[in-house]
């Protein structure tokens, strides 16, 4: 990954710095004043809409950025979820060099494996137009002395390529010639660790599941139908015999999922409907103000992004963005009681009985 020249004689660091506050600034000023969850914030979003609030940012702009106004809607025009990721992965791989992070390793498997991903689409044009980034990414030498801005480069040339990863399956390659192998020698590399093959697992898993999503098990899984087991025992036939992943990987993904079709909803996520039609009994015949209703509204984008959801994230971002208090602050015990109820269905739902 090579360094791009800075325009105009421009310092590397204050052209990336120019660059994330052109992407932040636009989000700012594309809020709506009369959205009702910006308009508390009106004061802030209309100075930080102005392009000169952001030429200087003291530690009290950033706190008031970071705790007031980011979270905020936006009206810009959605972009592509897969590319957003991929924002958020380079974003933490360039805080990580930064802060100098013991989770760079990890972050930057994550990014070799998408990588290697895009490298199976080489035929498709676009993509073949940065192969030799995508074999650099893959390679050792590219993460030599790596910068953000190195990585900059990558998220802006690579964002609208990760989409087409789901859309193909990787044809095997073919040889006629016998590989001759000799006696293995097993060689310690010190300060070397081997690299974890499991997000590459997942990944390729991803993008077979969203493939296959016709199949009966999956579209039940997507649908928040019930699993059986012999649902269950074609889901782990299939990612193993495709050539996804080994009995290893599967088990890792049973044990870190809490069961097979738990891993197998985190990766194609739950219908749209589903999710609303699962939020149907809770919402009848119950008068809720529109916090409460944007609050079972960002519920169901989780759940249709990740298919199943823990209690402990109703007290995070970006629910407590709306009440400090998380759901304790918008519904009675019982409503509260009713709502945990769907969460734990939606669940169940993943587990066969």
């Amino acid at each position: 990954m090579r360094e791009t020249s800075p325009v105009y004689g421009t310092p590397p660091g204050l052209a990336l710095r120019t660059d994330v506050v052109s992407l932040l600034h636009a989000e700012v000023a594309a809020m709506n004043l009369d959205n009702f969850i910006v308009r508390p914030k009106r004061r802030l979003v209309e100075k930080y809409g102005k392009p000169e609030a952001w030429t200087t940012l003291k530690d009290d702009s950033l706190a008031e950025l970071a705790h007031d106004v980011a979270g905020l809607p936006s009206e810009q025009e959605p972009e592509d979820e897969e590319a957003k990721r991929f924002d958020l992965l380079l974003l933490r791989l360039q805080l990580a060099v930064l802060r100098v992070e013991p989770g760079f390793t990890r972050l930057s498997e994550q990014l070799k494996a998408i990588a290697g991903l895009l490298e199976e689409k080489s035929s498709i044009p676009m993509v073949r137009e940065q192969l030799a980034l995508i074999l650099e990414i893959q390679s050792d030498e590219g993460w030599q002395d790596v910068t953000p801005l190195m990585l900059e480069t990558v998220r802006k040339r690579l964002r609208l390529l990760v989409k087409l990863i789901d859309k193909q399956k990787r044809k095997p390659i073919y040889t006629d010639f016998l590989d001759e192998m000799g006696i293995e020698t097993a060689i310690d590399l010190p300060g070397f660790e081997a690299p974890d093959s499991y997000e590459r697992f997942r990944a390729k898993a991803r993008a077979f599941l969203r493939e296959h999503e016709d199949h009966i098990a999956i579209h039940k899984l997507r649908m928040n139908k019930a699993l059986t087991r012999s649902d269950l025992a074609e889901l782990e036939r299939m990612l193993t015999t495709s050539g996804v992943g080994g009995a290893g990987d599967v088990q890792k993904a049973k044990e870190e999922s809490h069961g097979l079709g738990l891993f197998v909803r985190s990766l194609v996520g739950l219908d749209r409907e589903a999710a609303k039609q699962a939020f149907a009994g809770f919402l009848a015949g119950k008068a809720l103000n529109a916090n409460q209703i944007e609050f079972v509204n960002l519920i169901v984008d989780h759940l249709t992004e990740h298919g199943v959801m823990g209690a402990a994230l109703l007290y995070e971002s970006p629910f407590t963005d709306l009440t400090p208090r998380g759901p304790d602050g918008l519904f009675t015990s019982s409503q509260l009681d009713q709502l945990l109820a769907v969460l734990d269905q939606v669940r169940a739902s993943a587990v066969a009985a």
